[in-house]
Protein backbone atom coordinates (compact mmCIF):
# COMPACT_ATOMS: atom_id res chain seq x y z
CA UNK A 1 0.00 0.00 0.00
CA UNK A 2 1.51 3.22 -0.87
CA UNK A 3 2.78 6.02 2.23
CA UNK A 4 1.07 8.89 2.56
CA UNK A 5 -2.41 10.16 1.32
CA UNK A 6 -4.09 9.20 -2.47
CA UNK A 7 -4.21 11.65 -4.63
CA UNK A 8 -8.03 12.57 -5.25
CA UNK A 9 -9.43 13.52 -8.78
CA UNK A 10 -13.24 14.70 -8.92
CA UNK A 11 -14.99 14.62 -12.14
CA UNK A 12 -17.89 17.49 -12.30
CA UNK A 13 -21.05 18.49 -14.48
CA UNK A 14 -23.28 20.15 -14.56
CA UNK A 15 -25.81 17.32 -14.90
CA UNK A 16 -27.03 13.83 -15.10
CA UNK A 17 -25.60 12.46 -18.99
CA UNK A 18 -23.17 14.94 -19.47
CA UNK A 19 -20.58 11.92 -19.60
CA UNK A 20 -19.25 11.87 -16.12
CA UNK A 21 -18.30 8.72 -15.42
CA UNK A 22 -17.63 7.56 -19.02
CA UNK A 23 -14.93 10.48 -19.38
CA UNK A 24 -13.85 8.66 -15.76
CA UNK A 25 -13.46 5.28 -17.29
CA UNK A 26 -11.72 6.90 -20.29
CA UNK A 27 -8.98 8.01 -18.55
CA UNK A 28 -8.66 4.85 -15.92
CA UNK A 29 -7.88 2.91 -19.42
CA UNK A 30 -5.32 5.12 -20.03
CA UNK A 31 -3.69 4.67 -16.73
CA UNK A 32 -3.97 1.28 -16.91
CA UNK A 33 -2.51 1.09 -19.97
CA UNK A 34 0.65 2.96 -18.07
CA UNK A 35 1.03 0.06 -15.89
CA UNK A 36 -0.95 1.27 -12.73
CA UNK A 37 -2.95 -1.10 -10.71
CA UNK A 38 -6.98 0.70 -11.57
CA UNK A 39 -10.00 -1.28 -9.72
CA UNK A 40 -13.19 -0.34 -10.16
CA UNK A 41 -14.83 0.65 -6.52
CA UNK A 42 -18.53 0.87 -7.42
CA UNK A 43 -19.51 2.17 -10.91
CA UNK A 44 -23.38 3.74 -11.41
CA UNK A 45 -24.34 2.51 -14.89
CA UNK A 46 -28.00 3.83 -14.62
CA UNK A 47 -28.58 1.44 -17.11
CA UNK A 48 -26.89 3.25 -19.66
CA UNK A 49 -25.56 0.68 -22.86
CA UNK A 50 -22.01 2.83 -23.31
CA UNK A 51 -21.16 3.55 -19.94
CA UNK A 52 -20.95 -0.23 -19.16
CA UNK A 53 -19.56 -0.93 -22.15
CA UNK A 54 -16.28 2.09 -21.55
CA UNK A 55 -15.89 -0.58 -17.58
CA UNK A 56 -15.13 -4.01 -19.73
CA UNK A 57 -11.40 -4.28 -19.14
CA UNK A 58 -11.67 -2.93 -15.91
CA UNK A 59 -11.42 -5.14 -12.53
CA UNK A 60 -14.35 -4.85 -10.76
CA UNK A 61 -15.16 -5.53 -6.74
CA UNK A 62 -18.10 -6.95 -6.03
CA UNK A 63 -20.80 -5.37 -3.91
CA UNK A 64 -21.87 -6.04 -0.40
CA UNK A 65 -25.43 -7.03 0.12
CA UNK A 66 -26.54 -4.74 3.32
CA UNK A 67 -30.17 -6.24 4.42
CA UNK A 68 -32.50 -2.84 4.92
CA UNK A 69 -35.91 -3.44 5.97
CA UNK A 70 -37.75 -5.45 4.07
CA UNK A 71 -34.83 -4.93 0.95
CA UNK A 72 -31.36 -5.92 0.27
CA UNK A 73 -29.54 -3.30 -1.06
CA UNK A 74 -26.18 -3.25 -2.86
CA UNK A 75 -23.35 -0.87 -1.70
CA UNK A 76 -19.75 -0.48 -2.28
CA UNK A 77 -17.20 -2.89 -0.23
CA UNK A 78 -15.26 -0.80 1.58
CA UNK A 79 -13.53 -3.35 3.22
CA UNK A 80 -13.00 -4.86 0.09
CA UNK A 81 -11.04 -1.76 -1.09
CA UNK A 82 -8.49 -2.10 1.67
CA UNK A 83 -8.15 -5.71 1.66
CA UNK A 84 -7.37 -5.47 -2.92
CA UNK A 85 -5.53 -1.96 -2.07
CA UNK A 86 -4.87 -1.15 -5.62
CA UNK A 87 -2.68 2.42 -7.00
CA UNK A 88 -5.85 3.53 -8.20
CA UNK A 89 -9.48 3.31 -7.63
CA UNK A 90 -12.90 4.50 -9.00
CA UNK A 91 -15.54 5.47 -7.09
CA UNK A 92 -18.67 6.87 -8.90
CA UNK A 93 -21.30 9.41 -7.46
CA UNK A 94 -19.32 10.59 -4.51
CA UNK A 95 -22.69 12.48 -3.26
CA UNK A 96 -24.60 8.47 -2.57
CA UNK A 97 -26.25 8.02 0.59
CA UNK A 98 -24.75 4.77 1.80
CA UNK A 99 -27.37 2.26 3.72
CA UNK A 100 -27.81 2.55 7.16
CA UNK A 101 -25.31 0.19 9.55
CA UNK A 102 -22.26 0.72 7.03
CA UNK A 103 -18.52 2.57 7.81
CA UNK A 104 -20.15 5.69 6.68
CA UNK A 105 -23.53 7.81 6.11
CA UNK A 106 -22.21 9.06 3.09
CA UNK A 107 -19.65 7.73 0.08
CA UNK A 108 -17.81 10.67 0.08
CA UNK A 109 -17.11 9.44 3.74
CA UNK A 110 -15.81 6.46 2.68
CA UNK A 111 -13.97 8.05 0.06
CA UNK A 112 -11.76 9.91 2.45
CA UNK A 113 -10.73 6.79 3.67
CA UNK A 114 -9.40 5.52 1.06
CA UNK A 115 -7.61 8.71 0.34
CA UNK A 116 -6.39 8.06 3.99
CA UNK A 117 -5.03 4.62 2.90
CA UNK A 118 -2.71 6.18 0.29
CA UNK A 119 -4.88 4.70 -2.93
CA UNK A 120 -5.60 7.05 -5.87
CA UNK A 121 -9.08 8.39 -5.89
CA UNK A 122 -10.96 9.02 -9.21
CA UNK A 123 -14.73 10.33 -8.73
CA UNK A 124 -18.14 12.05 -10.23
CA UNK A 125 -20.56 14.38 -8.96
CA UNK A 126 -23.02 17.03 -10.26
CA UNK A 127 -22.88 20.71 -9.36
CA UNK A 128 -26.38 20.92 -7.79
CA UNK A 129 -25.11 18.42 -5.00
CA UNK A 130 -22.98 21.00 -3.15
CA UNK A 131 -24.36 21.95 -0.08
CA UNK A 132 -23.73 25.50 0.08
CA UNK A 133 -25.94 25.18 -3.98
CA UNK A 134 -28.85 23.87 -2.65
CA UNK A 135 -30.75 26.87 -2.07
CA UNK A 136 -29.69 28.91 -5.30
CA UNK A 137 -30.22 25.29 -7.55
CA UNK A 138 -33.78 24.73 -6.16
CA UNK A 139 -34.44 28.55 -7.52
CA UNK A 140 -33.53 27.85 -11.11
CA UNK A 141 -34.98 24.77 -11.20
CA UNK A 142 -37.72 24.54 -9.05
CA UNK A 143 -35.97 20.81 -7.96
CA UNK A 144 -34.54 20.45 -3.87
CA UNK A 145 -31.72 18.09 -4.40
CA UNK A 146 -31.46 15.77 -1.31
CA UNK A 147 -28.12 14.20 -1.53
CA UNK A 148 -25.66 16.85 -0.80
CA UNK A 149 -21.99 17.22 0.10
CA UNK A 150 -19.64 19.07 1.85
CA UNK A 151 -18.02 22.15 -0.60
CA UNK A 152 -14.46 21.23 1.07
CA UNK A 153 -14.72 17.95 -0.56
CA UNK A 154 -14.17 19.69 -4.14
CA UNK A 155 -12.02 22.57 -3.06
CA UNK A 156 -9.70 20.06 -1.19
CA UNK A 157 -9.46 18.22 -4.53
CA UNK A 158 -5.85 17.74 -6.35
CA UNK A 159 -7.75 17.77 -9.43
CA UNK A 160 -11.19 19.05 -10.93
CA UNK A 161 -12.20 18.43 -14.02
CA UNK A 162 -15.29 19.89 -15.72
CA UNK A 163 -16.69 17.85 -17.86
CA UNK A 164 -18.72 20.22 -20.07
CA UNK A 165 -21.92 19.54 -22.74
CA UNK A 166 -24.16 22.64 -23.93
CA UNK A 167 -27.20 22.12 -22.99
CA UNK A 168 -29.09 21.42 -26.22
CA UNK A 169 -26.28 18.74 -26.70
CA UNK A 170 -27.36 16.84 -23.36
CA UNK A 171 -31.35 17.10 -24.22
CA UNK A 172 -30.31 15.51 -28.04
CA UNK A 173 -28.40 13.16 -25.58
CA UNK A 174 -31.70 12.58 -23.39
CA UNK A 175 -34.33 12.26 -26.84
CA UNK A 176 -32.52 9.55 -28.03
CA UNK A 177 -32.68 7.49 -24.90
CA UNK A 178 -29.08 7.96 -24.14
CA UNK A 179 -29.72 9.31 -20.26
CA UNK A 180 -32.53 7.34 -18.93
CA UNK A 181 -35.00 5.12 -20.46
CA UNK A 182 -37.86 5.93 -22.97
CA UNK A 183 -40.50 6.53 -20.53
CA UNK A 184 -38.99 8.54 -18.39
CA UNK A 185 -37.46 10.92 -21.01
CA UNK A 186 -41.03 12.75 -21.30
CA UNK A 187 -40.88 13.69 -17.54
CA UNK A 188 -37.10 14.98 -17.64
CA UNK A 189 -37.73 16.92 -20.45
CA UNK A 190 -40.53 18.66 -19.11
CA UNK A 191 -39.51 19.26 -15.42
CA UNK A 192 -35.78 19.10 -14.97
CA UNK A 193 -34.16 19.20 -18.18
CA UNK A 194 -35.41 22.50 -19.60
CA UNK A 195 -32.97 24.22 -21.66
CA UNK A 196 -32.91 27.26 -19.16
CA UNK A 197 -32.55 25.35 -16.03
CA UNK A 198 -29.33 23.43 -17.60
CA UNK A 199 -27.90 26.94 -19.47
CA UNK A 200 -28.12 27.73 -15.20
CA UNK A 201 -26.46 24.62 -13.95
CA UNK A 202 -24.11 25.33 -16.38
CA UNK A 203 -23.31 28.58 -15.93
CA UNK A 204 -22.97 27.64 -11.84
CA UNK A 205 -20.64 24.54 -12.81
CA UNK A 206 -17.97 26.44 -14.93
CA UNK A 207 -18.09 29.49 -12.17
CA UNK A 208 -17.51 26.81 -9.29
CA UNK A 209 -14.59 25.55 -10.93
CA UNK A 210 -13.18 28.61 -11.86
CA UNK A 211 -13.55 30.32 -8.40
CA UNK A 212 -11.60 26.70 -7.52
CA UNK A 213 -8.73 27.45 -9.59
CA UNK A 214 -8.80 30.89 -8.98
CA UNK A 215 -8.30 30.25 -4.88
CA UNK A 216 -5.47 27.52 -5.46
CA UNK A 217 -3.63 30.09 -7.43
CA UNK A 218 -4.11 33.01 -5.00
CA UNK A 219 -2.99 29.77 -2.42
CA UNK A 220 0.43 29.26 -3.99
CA UNK A 221 1.78 32.92 -4.67
CA UNK A 222 1.35 33.73 -0.85
CA UNK A 223 3.00 30.58 0.80
CA UNK A 224 5.93 30.84 -1.53
CA UNK A 225 6.14 35.15 -0.95
CA UNK A 226 6.09 33.49 3.26
CA UNK A 227 9.22 31.24 2.54
CA UNK A 228 11.11 33.76 0.72
CA UNK A 229 10.72 36.59 3.01
CA UNK A 230 11.06 34.42 5.93
CA UNK A 231 14.74 33.40 4.67
CA UNK A 232 15.17 37.60 4.22
CA UNK A 233 13.71 38.72 7.00
CA UNK A 234 13.32 36.31 9.56
CA UNK A 235 9.36 35.60 9.83
CA UNK A 236 6.87 36.07 6.83
CA UNK A 237 3.98 39.21 7.90
CA UNK A 238 1.14 37.74 8.61
CA UNK A 239 -2.05 38.68 6.15
CA UNK A 240 -5.13 40.47 7.34
CA UNK A 241 -7.72 37.74 7.67
CA UNK A 242 -11.68 38.22 7.22
CA UNK A 243 -13.93 36.61 9.02
CA UNK A 244 -17.47 36.73 8.61
CA UNK A 245 -20.31 36.22 11.46
CA UNK A 246 -24.19 35.49 9.86
CA UNK A 247 -26.84 35.86 12.56
CA UNK A 248 -29.30 33.04 12.82
CA UNK A 249 -32.69 32.56 14.00
CA UNK A 250 -34.27 29.06 13.41
CA UNK A 251 -37.11 29.23 10.84
CA UNK A 252 -37.17 27.94 6.85
CA UNK A 253 -35.30 30.81 5.70
CA UNK A 254 -32.39 29.84 8.02
CA UNK A 255 -30.63 27.07 6.06
CA UNK A 256 -30.70 29.42 3.02
CA UNK A 257 -29.21 32.56 4.73
CA UNK A 258 -26.12 30.11 5.96
CA UNK A 259 -25.53 29.12 2.31
CA UNK A 260 -25.41 32.55 1.22
CA UNK A 261 -22.84 33.12 3.93
CA UNK A 262 -20.72 30.68 3.25
CA UNK A 263 -20.21 31.56 0.06
CA UNK A 264 -19.68 35.27 0.47
CA UNK A 265 -16.84 33.71 3.26
CA UNK A 266 -15.52 31.58 0.67
CA UNK A 267 -15.26 34.95 -1.85
CA UNK A 268 -13.51 36.33 1.04
CA UNK A 269 -11.31 33.20 1.61
CA UNK A 270 -12.99 33.89 5.45
CA UNK A 271 -13.89 32.07 8.56
CA UNK A 272 -17.61 31.78 9.45
CA UNK A 273 -19.28 31.83 12.34
CA UNK A 274 -22.72 31.47 12.92
CA UNK A 275 -24.66 33.21 15.95
CA UNK A 276 -27.98 32.19 17.53
CA UNK A 277 -28.99 35.25 20.26
CA UNK A 278 -31.19 33.17 22.60
CA UNK A 279 -33.82 34.72 25.19
CA UNK A 280 -32.54 33.96 28.37
CA UNK A 281 -34.24 31.80 30.43
CA UNK A 282 -35.39 28.54 29.06
CA UNK A 283 -33.38 26.52 26.59
CA UNK A 284 -35.11 26.23 22.85
CA UNK A 285 -37.55 23.64 23.30
CA UNK A 286 -39.72 21.36 20.64
CA UNK A 287 -39.79 22.51 16.64
CA UNK A 288 -37.74 25.43 17.88
CA UNK A 289 -34.88 23.07 19.48
CA UNK A 290 -35.24 20.66 16.29
CA UNK A 291 -34.71 23.56 13.50
CA UNK A 292 -31.48 24.61 15.56
CA UNK A 293 -30.05 21.25 15.88
CA UNK A 294 -30.21 21.31 12.15
CA UNK A 295 -28.30 24.75 11.96
CA UNK A 296 -25.71 22.97 14.24
CA UNK A 297 -25.70 19.73 11.61
CA UNK A 298 -25.81 22.19 8.39
CA UNK A 299 -22.81 24.37 9.67
CA UNK A 300 -20.41 21.43 10.78
CA UNK A 301 -21.11 20.10 7.03
CA UNK A 302 -19.67 23.67 6.17
CA UNK A 303 -17.28 23.73 8.33
CA UNK A 304 -18.58 26.93 10.29
CA UNK A 305 -18.79 27.50 13.98
CA UNK A 306 -22.18 27.91 15.59
CA UNK A 307 -22.37 30.35 18.69
CA UNK A 308 -25.63 30.01 20.86
CA UNK A 309 -25.69 32.44 23.40
CA UNK A 310 -28.80 34.16 25.76
CA UNK A 311 -29.13 37.83 25.79
CA UNK A 312 -32.47 40.12 25.33
CA UNK A 313 -30.40 42.65 22.83
CA UNK A 314 -29.21 41.03 19.81
CA UNK A 315 -26.80 43.67 18.50
CA UNK A 316 -25.01 43.88 21.66
CA UNK A 317 -24.75 39.59 21.72
CA UNK A 318 -23.96 40.19 17.97
CA UNK A 319 -20.93 42.79 19.28
CA UNK A 320 -19.65 40.90 21.60
CA UNK A 321 -19.27 37.70 19.90
CA UNK A 322 -17.59 39.93 16.99
CA UNK A 323 -15.17 41.42 19.26
CA UNK A 324 -13.99 37.96 20.60
CA UNK A 325 -14.04 36.50 17.08
CA UNK A 326 -12.79 39.23 15.35
CA UNK A 327 -15.22 39.61 12.64
CA UNK A 328 -14.87 41.51 9.80
CA UNK A 329 -18.01 40.91 8.55
CA UNK A 330 -21.64 40.57 9.56
CA UNK A 331 -24.36 38.99 7.52
CA UNK A 332 -28.19 39.09 8.92
CA UNK A 333 -31.29 38.47 6.97
CA UNK A 334 -33.76 41.17 6.69
CA UNK A 335 -35.20 42.15 9.88
CA UNK A 336 -38.62 41.61 10.90
CA UNK A 337 -41.22 44.19 10.25
CA UNK A 338 -42.07 46.28 12.85
CA UNK A 339 -45.52 47.95 13.66
CA UNK A 340 -47.05 50.62 16.32
CA UNK A 341 -44.54 52.55 17.62
CA UNK A 342 -41.84 50.02 17.43
CA UNK A 343 -41.68 51.45 13.86
CA UNK A 344 -39.58 55.15 15.41
CA UNK A 345 -37.33 53.05 17.55
CA UNK A 346 -33.76 51.85 16.08
CA UNK A 347 -33.59 49.19 13.83
CA UNK A 348 -31.54 46.00 14.28
CA UNK A 349 -29.13 47.41 11.28
CA UNK A 350 -28.95 50.47 12.78
CA UNK A 351 -27.89 49.20 16.38
CA UNK A 352 -25.07 47.13 14.34
CA UNK A 353 -24.21 49.63 12.52
CA UNK A 354 -23.71 51.72 15.82
CA UNK A 355 -22.29 49.31 18.02
CA UNK A 356 -19.88 48.05 15.47
CA UNK A 357 -18.26 50.77 13.29
CA UNK A 358 -15.48 48.85 11.92
CA UNK A 359 -17.43 45.85 11.02
CA UNK A 360 -19.29 46.09 7.23
CA UNK A 361 -22.69 44.71 7.23
CA UNK A 362 -24.44 43.28 4.67
CA UNK A 363 -28.19 42.64 4.37
CA UNK A 364 -29.47 39.05 2.38
CA UNK A 365 -32.07 39.56 0.05
CA UNK A 366 -34.68 37.54 0.58
CA UNK A 367 -36.59 36.31 -2.70
CA UNK A 368 -39.71 35.87 -1.04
Amino acid sequence: MAEGRGHYKIFLGMAAGVGKTFRMLQESHAEAAAGRDVVLGVLETHGRAETAAQAEGLETLPRRAVPYRDATLLEMDLPAIFHRAPQLCLIDELAHTNAPGLEHAKRWQDIEDVLDAGIDVYSTVNVQHLESLNDQVAELTGVRVRETFPDQVLSSADEVVLVDLTPEALIQRLQEGRVYPAERVPTALNSFFRVENLSALREVALRQVAEDVEAKRLITPVEALGTREEALFGEAPQPVAERVLVLVRPGETAPRLVRRAWRSAQRLAADLDLLYVAAPGAPPRGEEREELEALRRLAAILGAQLFVEQDDDVAEAAARVAGERGTTYVLMGRPRLRRGVRRFEESLPERLLRRLPNVDLRIIADPR
